[in-house]
This record gives C-alpha cells, structure tokens and sequence, in this order.
C-alpha cells in the first residue's frame, strides 16, 4: 500500500494549492473525496465477490463430500438389508422343511382388542374435554381458548376499553 503520513499529506496539499488555486481547491478536494470513496466502494465490492465464490466453492465442495457419504450409507444399509433379509428367508426355509407346525397366531394381537383400546381411549378423551358445557363457560366467561397477554391488550383497546394497570 502507499504509505501516507502527515507530512506527506501536508506536503500534497501545499503543491495543490499553489498549483490549482485557493478558489479551485475546494471543489476539486470534493470531487477527489468523491471519487476517492466510489474507488473505495468498488474494491469493497470486489472483495466481497471474491470472498462469496471462495465460500460457495468451498459449499460445493462439502456438498459432493456429503452426497458420496451419504450413498455410502445408503449402499450399506441397502447391502444390510439385503443380508437379513437373506438370513430371514433361509431361517424360514429351514423351519418350513424341518416341518415345524407350531402355530404363531398366539404372537399375533387380536384386532379386535386394538379397536376396542382405541374405542375406550376416545371415550376418557371426550369425557375429559367436555367436562364442562359450552353454555356455562359462555355464561360464565371462562377463556375458551388460550391467547397472549399483548392479544388480549389488543382486543381491549379494539373494544374501546382501557386496561386496569395494577401499578
């Protein structure tokens, strides 16, 4: 970089004045600031660009690093699921030609039952929610529904009603 100090500044100055002229160096010291800032803005803005495609590349480059490891796992869990279901059909084909009749319906959960648990869930679940009519709560004003203490200023203030301040 160029190295400026005060003296070499004021030693630039100096030469501008004699050179331009008290009644010019205003106006040219305005345009030299002026385009001394859109130089300024525009190495920025290079800077910037340059940084940004460093950074996607850099993006790019973990994406294809993330996309190779996550075939490898899906080739290995596809591979794993190939061997246990290999190992699965051959302990079946076993069990089938050494002529094993015992029979698996007792591992299996009626149907039924899971209808009849779900049923009696529903029930409690009605029973708990609707303890209370809808025609006391409206009576009563208890909330319905559950909403923030800024909503409810806001519903106040919409009515033309003012809050009680406790303070």
């Amino acid at each position: 970089m160029i190295d400026l100090g005060i003296s070499k500044l004021a030693l630039i100055g100096v030469v501008a004045l004699v050179v331009i002229g008290p009644e010019k160096l205003p106006r040219v010291a305005r345009m030299a600031g002026t385009l001394f800032g859109r130089a300024q803005r525009y190495i920025n803005d290079v800077k910037a660009e340059v940084s940004k495609e460093i950074e996607l590349e850099s993006l790019r480059k973990m994406q294809t690093e993330v996309e190779q490891a996550a075939q490898n796992v899906s080739q290995s869990i596809n591979q794993g699921w190939q061997d246990v279901s290999n190992d699965v059909g051959s302990a079946f084909s076993d069990a089938t030609s050494a002529d094993v009749s015992a029979p698996l319906t007792e591992f299996v959960a009626d149907p039924t039952s899971i209808i009849r648990k779900r049923n009696t869930f529903r029930r409690k679940k009605l029973a708990r929610t609707s303890a209370v009519p809808q025609w006391y709560k409206s009576r009563h004003q208890t909330r319905q529904h559950v909403i923030s203490g800024s909503a409810r200023m806001a519903k106040f203030r919409a009515n033309g009603r003012r809050p009680v301040s406790f303070f």
